[in-house]
């Protein structure tokens, strides 16, 4: 199967870039970007193709992907339209959506389909399972099905609707988020407010809260301010805000009670379903609360983690955990982990890993039983000992050296280690049975 070509301007950072990770075992994969070393040397770490040129781009491409900073969307899609393929598709990944349909609609050919879309997601997410992407097609031409049926292969929550009502959608989901957590952030910052000096006294819905804030504080000011600036919905939303935020503060100050009351609970009644709020925060805190106890409850225990960023897996004993760290020791190295960064392996994750990773040891172990044992029973008993890879019976003996009543069983046993071999040894005497 001869695989498409896919260009990505803008694939040397940020979303760009994760969409390579994506898109790379499906597609031929180009990439453009406007610091050309530093695309060229993506291109070499990613294993894809750099193309310094745009137009060139767009000229080889079936899937052009303008995945570029909002403010400069419409005047890439101007800058490559002469250059795109007949045939080809033309699909951008910016969170404004009227302002590209707009410009697509005005400068391709007839001969170019468009997409308009919006994976709401960001370069740090690391897989597409159930991740949202919203399409805002003004029109569906061949290209639309095939580009539908792959997402949904790749099993994304696909929105269908008009750039209109995604624009409005996001003025509540980014606009109003961002401008509310960019101000409480400012207050702190206004406040002179060590927010570590808090961590003493914080609850676990004000940590979750900071950590929400942090996350979007520490985006790129100059993408959020974007956001914040090219949704034609922006303005009414700001101002709604700041009404209430002075509307609040008036009621407080003039010790209204009620009104305060009045005003808590119909912002309570819009809300929704208070119930799925309370378990989906009550699931995030326990999340948080589960991992800390894991880990404090397995100091001195070996225990793996894997980074949920890099995707490393890191085995150890484990020496500490504050708030914070986790200080893993894995031989002769020791290694400080943050906590916000790892996720502990369960159970057989990390049992897999030790399979893939790990050098085995395979011994041959023969023993007497009585000739009525359950062979299937010792099997499946040997297999649920930790660290046990693999057991197979190679051979059944019972000559004259061996009692009527009794048979010789050899088996062939893959542990990690001669412990867990030896451990095996002892469950076969437990059976009744006597090494040879």
């Amino acid at each position: 199967m001869i695989k498409m070509n896919v260009g990505i301007i803008g694939g040397s950072d940020g979303l760009g870039k994760t969409l390579v990770y994506y898109f790379r075992d499906d597609f031929n994969i180009y990439i453009s970007g406007r610091d050309h070393k530093k695309g060229k040397s993506v291109a070499d770490e990613l294993e894809v193709n750099y193309i310094e040129s745009n137009a060139g781009l767009a000229n080889i491409s079936d899937i052009l992907i303008v995945s570029v900073p909002i403010e400069h969307t419409s005047e890439v899609i101007r800058e490559v339209a002469p250059f795109m393929k007949s045939g080809s598709v033309m699909i951008d990944v910016t969170s404004i959506k009227e302002e590209p349909l707009k410009t697509m609609a005005e400068v391709l050919p007839d001969t170019v389909e468009y997409i308009p879309s919006h994976p709401v997601f960001g370069p740090r997410t690391t897989v597409l399972d159930n991740q949202i992407i919203v399409l805002t097609p003004d029109k569906k031409g061949e290209w639309y099905p095939k580009v539908y049926n792959y997402l949904k292969r790749k099993n994304m929550q696909i929105i269908e609707t008009t750039a209109e009502k995604h624009d409005y959608m996001m003025s509540i989901v980014q606009v109003l988020t961002h401008f509310s957590f960019i101000s409480t952030a400012s207050a702190i910052e206004k406040l002179k407010v060590d927010i570590s000096e808090t961590e003493d006294y914080e609850s676990p819905i004000y940590n979750l809260m900071i950590d929400m804030i942090a996350r979007i504080v520490s985006q790129n000011p100059y993408l959020t301010y974007n956001i914040q600036a090219r949704n034609n919905n922006g303005p009414k939303i700001r101002n709604t805000f700041t009404e209430a935020a002075a509307e609040l503060r008036d009621v407080i100050n003039n010790n209204d009670e009620d009104r305060f009351v009045e005003i808590a609970i119909n912002a309570t009644k819009n809300m929704g379903d208070i119930t799925n709020a309370l378990g989906r925060s009550d699931k995030a805190i326990g999340a948080l609360n589960y991992e800390f106890i894991y880990l404090n409850q397995n100091i001195g225990q070996e225990v793996g983690v894997k980074h949920i960023y890099s995707g490393k897996i890191h085995v150890g004993i484990l020496e500490s955990v504050d708030k914070k760290t986790a200080v893993l020791k894995t031989g002769n190295k020791t290694q400080k982990l943050r906590l916000a960064n790892i996720r502990i392996l369960i159970p057989e994750e990390l049992h897999r890993w030790k399979i893939e990773n790990l050098k085995t040891k395979t011994e041959s172990i023969s023993c007497i039983f009585p000739k009525n044992v359950n062979v299937e029973i010792i099997r499946e008993t040997v297999m649920n000992i930790e660290n046990i890879i693999e057991i197979h019976l190679t051979d059944a003996y019972n000559g004259p050296q061996i009692s009527d009543e009794f048979i010789s069983l050899t088996f062939e046993v893959t542990g990690l280690a001669k412990e867990d071999i030896e451990k095996v040894k002892n469950l076969f005497t437990g059976f009744g049975g006597q090494i040879r």
